[in-house]
């Protein structure tokens, strides 16, 4: 219980702290690190390590599939008309069954001030769904944003490797103001005002029925994170994400950390969109062997596939490793 609630502290703004208590096990195995023996063998791994050059986009091309196939569902059934998923991501019908994001479910709810059953019914099953795969799973593979973002965010590597762009970041609380403020305004004007600004809900919209205007702000966002804070949306706005990390932050499916098996390079936290779930990772920093990595988790995999010495992998709690 003290793990979840520091996990859930830190997915709400809260930086992460280095333990103030360590496993007698994780105890042992710095001492081995710190060890002359240790050093040696880690420094021999981390030489072979950059000789391979590892580095797989395994899970990268799944998600990717992933959220075209989920996106490209509610196109071709509307544009053939065999209504198999009706609506968008933000709420929709699946063969004649309600279907509804969770966030969204929430401000309709706020908005009209009063519980609404077909609501509660379809975010039901969405929230089982999401709930078995963790931690903020619908980010990285079904969002259509998420996508733009991941290549927005390739760009402005490219870019700030030549000067041309650097990451401004900000204090990740404000994505928690933000959520308190769009609450309160669903509730005060009993209008849902975060879905007429989501990027997620605009090109679901977009993608199904047309363009409209709002992609311009879409296009604002992307420029943003090209040229001026590296995933400005997805790391200190939406509150789409949170929410599904607060569903998803008991789930059996989980990425999984192996104190014994790290090098501590910190390449799993370059890559990751959300580094501070990572800080473990960090010399000192983990206070037991094994570590399954906390509620604002993408399970995107990106820390899967860059890491030589497999100390993350995904996890079934209860199972043997997936990979």
């Amino acid at each position: 219980m003290g793990r979840l609630l520091d996990n859930l502290a830190v997915m709400l703004g809260r930086a992460p702290r280095k333990p103030a208590f360590l496993t007698p096990a994780a105890q042992r195995e710095f001492a081995r690190q710190n060890s002359k023996e240790g050093k040696a063998d880690r420094k021999r791994r981390i030489a072979e390590e950059r000789e391979e050059n590892y580095r797989s986009h395994f899970w990268r091309n799944w998600r990717w599939i992933s959220i075209v196939v989920i996106n490209l569902l509610f196109v071709l059934s509307y544009r053939a008309d065999i209504q198999l998923v009706e609506g968008a991501l933000t709420a929709s019908r699946f063969v004649g069954f309600h279907m509804a994001d969770v966030n969204s479910a929430l401000q309709v709810m706020l908005a009209y001030k009063h519980v609404v059953i077909n609501l509660v019914i379809g975010t039901s099953t969405v929230v089982f769904i999401w709930w078995l795969v963790g931690g903020r799973s619908f980010c990285a593979w079904a969002c259509p944003y998420h996508l733009l973002g991941e290549w927005a965010e390739m760009l402005h590597l490219w870019l700030a490797r030549r000067g041309l762009a650097k990451d401004h970041q900000f204090h990740r609380g404000l994505r928690t103001a933000l959520y308190v403020v769009f609450a309160a305004l669903a509730v005060v004007t009993g209008y849902t005002v975060f879905e007429v600004i989501s990027p997620v809900g605009i090109l679901s919209r977009a993608f199904t029925y047309g363009a409209s205007l709002a992609l311009i702000w879409v296009g604002v966002l992307l420029l943003i994170e090209v040229f001026y804070s590296r995933r400005f949306w997805c790391r200190y706005i939406c509150p789409i994400g949170m929410t599904y990390g607060f569903v998803g932050a008991t789930a059996p499916v989980t990425v999984t950390y192996d104190l014994a098996n790290c090098l501590h390079e910190g390449k799993c936290r370059d890559v990751c969109m959300v580094p501070h779930v990572l800080e473990m990772t960090k010399i000192g920093y983990a206070d037991d062997v094994r570590i399954n990595i906390g509620a604002d988790c993408t399970r995107c995999g990106m820390c899967v596939e860059v890491c030589p010495s497999k100390a993350l992998t995904f996890d079934i709690k209860g199972l043997n490793k997936l990979l």
